[in-house]
């Protein structure tokens, strides 16, 4: 495996147990559907976090969350429409991106809730 999608990998690792200590509840991970991808869906109270996690190791070309542009934000929410409707759910959506950073052996994590909306 390439180094960048092992990085990724541990990304979403470090994302998950995150989340799971903040008392949300892992739905899905890596849920597909067309084209799109949302890394991890998690549940907490009546709110559908949609996460994107971005993993970098270095901040020289920009934090982690400046590289979800327009075409992902179409595409995740083209994937939770499908996810609610097959699932039949009545729940608030909401979009967070997980940036991690990498520095050294150390990892750096900023949750970002409602990071984005999109009509």
């Amino acid at each position: 495996m390439a180094q960048h999608n092992e990085l990724g990998k541990k990304g979403e690792e470090l994302a998950i147990e995150y989340l799971q200590k903040k008392g949300y509840t892992i739905v899905e991970k890596n849920y597909r559907f067309q084209k799109a991808e949302i890394d991890v869906i998690a549940k907490k109270d009546n709110v559908l976090a949609v996460v994107e996690v971005k993993t970098r190791s270095t901040t020289f070309f920009g934090n982690p969350e400046e590289f979800v542009n327009q075409k992902k934000i179409k595409l995740l929410t083209s994937a939770i429409d499908n996810y609610v409707f097959e699932n039949n759910l009545d729940v608030e959506v909401r979009f967070d991106i997980i940036a991690i950073i990498k520095k050294q052996t150390r990892f750096s994590i900023e949750h970002l809730e409602d990071a984005f909306l999109f009509f």
